[in-house]
């Protein structure tokens, strides 16, 4: 552990961080851990889904609640393409409180539910209602317990094939870090075709150390300089990505520090209207040539008019900007944005990490009279009236 990486380590200890940051830490191996596995289960998995993606009017639904459902933002474009098949990122929490307008299209669908526990009420809800309502639906479940009740209502049921992911992803922490990155590698593993898992893996982890290892007292000078607002930008599948980070950072400081997320294009459209001098902009660059264009015009734009200092871009690919803002993670070109979407989550945990130590929260726990919990409480399943078929 770099020396920077241990100071993070240390405060994290004193000040109730403590599982928190390890699982930040621990990505990478949980990574190579996640690869093993679903080598381990290759067969039983292909003897599941390709059956399923040979059907030609086969829907691919991604949905979880929470940060869970921002894997499936990240997954959707990029799946879409990759299957030739329709792929929606749909929220559990939207599905559970308007199922048939979700599942109106009564064709053949493949659900993929991502959760960290599986106790949410509305991940079992979610399964349960597109099996009432839909003619043919088939469970591709991802996630972290299994003592959860999502894995448990599944394990065995026809229809169903679980993915547990490696125990370390089971965060404890009350921010998702490993569990979230764990099931958006699995299942770009599992559906996206990836020639060779080994080499990406490989390719991402090693990135990912980098950036843990060189980056830590540039995020703590971030954390301490008095920003009030930060603002996330990505295009496709970093947009996703972007969403899981303003999170992250809301969760970790209690809702102190006021957070956004827009896609650079979008950003424009009035939502540029949140920047001060107190803001900071961290802008997810593309790894795809004809995107990173629309990224790069932003930056620019951004440049001039924000406080020196107050703009990270973090990118897989030099553009050839000479600039102290330009974070570059080497050994990555050429990778996908859904990929990429890994190792630069880091980032976005690390400034959430800090900016919670640095407010004097205890990120482990940052809302200890229980306002927001954990596993969210409180969620009332209403029955449903029998649908006409």
């Amino acid at each position: 552990m770099s020396g920077d990486l241990e100071v993070i380590a240390d405060q994290s200890a004193r000040q109730g961080g403590e599982a928190t940051a390890r699982e930040i830490v621990q990505q990478p191996d949980v990574w190579r851990e996640v690869n093993e596995l679903l080598a381990s289960r290759r067969d039983d998995i292909d003897a599941f889904l390709r059956p399923l993606l040979e059907q030609p009017d086969l829907r691919v639904v991604l949905t979880g609640a929470g940060t869970s459902a921002f894997v499936g933002e990240i997954l959707a474009p990029a799946l879409s393409r990759r299957t030739g098949r329709r792929v929606d990122a749909i929220a559990t929490t939207d599905i559970v409180s308007n199922p048939e307008e979700y599942f109106a299209d009564d064709r053949p669908i493949l659900l993929v539910s991502f959760a960290r526990s599986g106790n949410s009420p509305e991940s079992v809800a979610a399964t349960e209602f597109a099996d009432r309502l839909l003619s043919e639906c088939h469970h591709l479940v991802l996630t972290c317990d299994r003592s959860g009740r999502l894995y448990e209502k599944h394990a065995r049921a026809q229809d169903s094939f679980v993915l547990l992911m490696p125990e370390a992803a089971n965060d404890q922490g009350f921010a998702m870090t490993s569990s979230f990155t764990s099931m958006t590698l699995a299942a770009w593993l599992v559906l996206g075709a990836v020639a060779d898992p080994d080499e990406l893996v490989g390719r991402l982890a090693a990135a990912a150390e980098r950036l843990l290892a060189g980056r830590q007292e540039d995020i703590r000078r971030l954390a301490s300089s008095g920003y009030e607002r930060v603002v996330y930008l990505g295009s496709g599948p970093l947009k996703g990505l972007a969403h899981e980070s303003s999170l992250k950072l809301l969760e970790l400081t209690a809702g102190e520090i006021v957070t956004y997320f827009e896609s650079p294009l979008g950003f424009r459209h009035g939502p540029k209207s949140i920047l001060d001098d107190r803001t900071l902009a961290v802008s997810y660059i593309s790894g795809d040539p004809y995107t990173r264009k629309y990224d790069l015009d932003l930056l620019a734009e951004l440049k001039r008019s924000m406080r020196p200092g107050s703009l990270i871009a973090v990118a897989a690919t030099d553009a050839g900007v000479e600039d102290s803002g330009f974070w570059l993670l080497e050994g990555l070109e050429g990778v996908e944005d859904t990929a990429l979407a890994l190792p630069f989550v880091v980032v976005a945990q690390l400034l959430g990490l800090c900016f919670s130590l640095a407010l004097g929260y205890t990120p482990d726990n940052p809302f200890p009279n229980q306002e927001v919990n954990r596993v969210v409480q409180g969620v009332t399943i209403h029955a449903l009236q029998e649908k006409s078929r």
